[in-house]
């Protein structure tokens, strides 16, 4: 079992475990920045567990499910192996990681913002742990996914409706225990994703269809689909609580929010072949970057549209500026992030859990947010921000085409 966590662990944090160390260190200046700039938020226990336990869950079920871990797992099943060992090896490894590197950051800004007792640590710690092996427990049972997806919703729920009793965290702690058992049963072939055989490789046809890759590409990657439904549920619901905000000024706000499309935003970081054949291939700059712009655009888009029709049935009085500043909205969003995808890819990833979660996911959100502030506060800026769109378009245009 040592062996076998060691293979799983120097893939996740580095042949020396450097990267350990550089995640504690950003973690104790995150929470003691934030703790020393007196900024508090008054977070209901129910809450603090909800939230800590659904990201854990999701970065665990990111790290199964992704196709560099697949590869590396199929590699490991080549060679003999104990079955519960190697299971237990595999599933420490990622969770390690989703604990360790993700929601270790989530669990210093909790920490960091909101009063809390000794206690709640411990019960917080519970709950990760319980969140990484209910997910891999989750995810072994997927042949199963009636059976698996009734656990996972029954666990929101108890969750969600009893995050504040005291006898939760023994609850949670009893389900893992369940969930134990259950791994103890898998086998490490429960893990291993099988490829559909689907191919979403560009083909070099002057009538070739890159719109038929992109939606090929999500048809392979159900995870970033299901994160595109996320933002069309976060855009119907988002104008109950930006509402309650006076004005219609907050509309803009909405938008940058809705901007947070992370998967769709990082086709060249996460495929390789991609960025080569872009990069290398003659005719490909400009066959790639305009019509990827285009569909981050449509993407975008759509989530206005759902978001525009919310705030009509809720608040009304949705007018043609409002439009046209979705419009400017998701297609400045767009632009900026096939401007950072082609200049500044990101490098050095270990699974893709790591880029849907890298810092640079908040750059294009943080400048949406930036211009959502300064056309609520004038809206004569606007033309200016449409110039600034005029000159991105320009350089969008010459980068690719270069």
């Amino acid at each position: 079992m040592k062996m076998t966590g060691k293979a799983f662990s120097r893939k996740l944090f580095g042949a020396k475990y450097e990267r350990l160390p550089r995640t504690f260190l950003v973690d104790l200046i995150v929470f003691w920045g934030l703790y020393i700039a007196g900024f508090r938020v008054q977070v209901a226990p129910s809450v603090r567990i909800l939230m800590i336990s659904a990201f854990t869950a999701g970065v665990m079920w990111q790290a199964l499910s992704s196709k560099d871990t697949a590869a590396e797992l199929r590699h490991m099943l080549m060679l003999p192996y104990d079955r519960r060992e190697f299971v237990f090896s595999y599933v420490a490894a990622l969770g390690a990681y989703a604990v360790l590197t993700k929601a270790g950051l989530l669990l210093a800004v909790l920490l960091a913002v909101s009063a809390w007792e000794p206690m709640e640590v411990l019960g917080m710690t519970i709950c990760m742990i319980h969140a990484v092996l209910v997910a891999a427990a989750v995810y072994s049972l997927r042949k199963y996914w009636l059976v698996a997806g009734l656990w996972a919703a029954v666990m929101a729920a108890v969750i969600l409706l009893f995050g504040s009793e005291p006898w939760l965290v023994p609850l949670l702690f009893v389900n893992g225990l369940f969930a134990v058992l259950v791994l103890g049963r898998a086998d490490g072939y429960d893990f291993y994703r099988w490829e559909s055989g689907k191919s979403h490789v560009i083909r070099q046809r002057k009538n070739a269809s890159l719109w038929r890759y992109f939606f090929r590409y999500l048809g392979c990657h159900k995870n970033y689909l299901l994160n595109t439904a996320v933002m069309w549920c976060v855009a119907v619901v988002l104008p109950y609580f930006l509402g309650e905000i006076d004005g219609l000024s907050v509309l803009p706000v909405g938008f940058a929010v809705l901007s947070l499309n992370t998967p769709v935003c990082i086709l060249l970081s996460c495929d390789h072949d991609l960025e080569q054949a872009v990069r290398f291939l003659p005719g490909q700059k400009k066959a790639f970057c305009i019509p990827y712009c285009l569909f981050l655009f449509l993407c975008n888009m759509a989530a206005d549209v759902i978001f525009l029709c919310s705030w009509q049935i809720q608040r009304g009085g949705v007018t043609a500026m409002m439009a046209a500043g979705a419009v400017f909205f998701a297609l400045q969003s767009a632009v900026l992030s096939v401007l950072l995808e082609w200049f500044y890819p990101i490098r050095g990833w270990k699974i893709e859990s790591d880029l849907w979660h890298h810092p640079r996911k908040y750059v294009v959100p943080a400048v949406m947010l930036l211009l959502a502030g300064a056309v609520s506060a004038r809206l004569a800026l606007l033309p200016g921000l449409l110039c600034l769109l005029a000159v991105e378009a320009v350089v969008l245009y010459a980068g690719a085409y270069r």
